[in-house]
Protein backbone atom coordinates (compact mmCIF):
# COMPACT_ATOMS: atom_id res chain seq x y z
CA UNK A 1 0.00 0.00 0.00
CA UNK A 2 2.78 2.46 1.15
CA UNK A 3 4.62 2.09 -2.66
CA UNK A 4 1.25 3.04 -4.45
CA UNK A 5 0.89 6.13 -1.99
CA UNK A 6 4.64 6.53 -2.78
CA UNK A 7 3.50 6.17 -6.53
CA UNK A 8 0.80 8.66 -6.10
CA UNK A 9 3.16 11.37 -5.20
CA UNK A 10 5.55 11.05 -7.92
CA UNK A 11 2.27 12.40 -10.32
CA UNK A 12 2.93 15.76 -12.08
CA UNK A 13 0.21 18.19 -12.02
CA UNK A 14 -0.62 17.84 -15.37
CA UNK A 15 -0.88 13.99 -15.13
CA UNK A 16 -3.41 14.28 -11.99
CA UNK A 17 -5.57 16.60 -13.72
CA UNK A 18 -5.72 14.07 -16.45
CA UNK A 19 -7.49 11.59 -13.95
CA UNK A 20 -10.40 13.71 -14.06
CA UNK A 21 -10.17 14.74 -10.73
CA UNK A 22 -11.66 18.65 -11.27
CA UNK A 23 -13.02 19.14 -8.29
CA UNK A 24 -9.84 19.21 -6.00
CA UNK A 25 -7.32 21.81 -5.34
CA UNK A 26 -4.12 21.21 -3.85
CA UNK A 27 -1.59 23.44 -1.77
CA UNK A 28 1.77 24.26 -1.42
CA UNK A 29 4.09 26.26 0.97
CA UNK A 30 5.39 29.06 -1.14
CA UNK A 31 7.75 32.01 -0.13
CA UNK A 32 6.52 35.42 -0.96
CA UNK A 33 8.38 38.60 0.14
CA UNK A 34 10.25 36.81 2.41
CA UNK A 35 7.07 35.08 4.74
CA UNK A 36 5.19 31.67 4.10
CA UNK A 37 2.20 31.62 2.17
CA UNK A 38 -0.07 28.64 0.47
CA UNK A 39 -0.53 28.65 -2.88
CA UNK A 40 -3.87 27.19 -3.92
CA UNK A 41 -3.35 25.12 -7.38
CA UNK A 42 -6.06 23.96 -9.93
CA UNK A 43 -5.61 20.46 -10.54
CA UNK A 44 -3.51 21.10 -13.48
CA UNK A 45 -1.03 22.84 -11.78
CA UNK A 46 -2.27 26.28 -12.18
CA UNK A 47 -2.02 28.99 -9.35
CA UNK A 48 -5.63 30.18 -8.37
CA UNK A 49 -4.48 32.01 -5.36
CA UNK A 50 -2.58 32.46 -2.02
CA UNK A 51 -3.88 32.30 1.35
CA UNK A 52 -1.28 33.30 4.24
CA UNK A 53 -1.85 30.74 5.88
CA UNK A 54 -3.37 26.67 5.50
CA UNK A 55 -6.67 27.39 7.50
CA UNK A 56 -7.62 30.07 4.42
CA UNK A 57 -6.13 27.96 2.16
CA UNK A 58 -8.49 25.43 2.66
CA UNK A 59 -11.48 27.22 3.67
CA UNK A 60 -10.71 29.30 0.37
CA UNK A 61 -10.82 25.78 -1.42
CA UNK A 62 -14.27 24.89 0.15
CA UNK A 63 -16.01 27.98 -0.61
CA UNK A 64 -15.44 27.47 -3.96
CA UNK A 65 -16.71 23.84 -3.91
CA UNK A 66 -13.15 22.20 -4.37
CA UNK A 67 -11.49 19.17 -1.80
CA UNK A 68 -8.53 20.31 -0.60
CA UNK A 69 -4.94 18.04 -0.67
CA UNK A 70 -1.34 18.57 0.19
CA UNK A 71 1.30 17.69 -1.52
CA UNK A 72 4.68 16.67 -0.22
Amino acid sequence: MLDGIERLRQISPQDFAIFGIQNLAYVTEVVVDEQTRFAIHAADGTIVGIAPDRALADVTIRQNDLEPVSVH
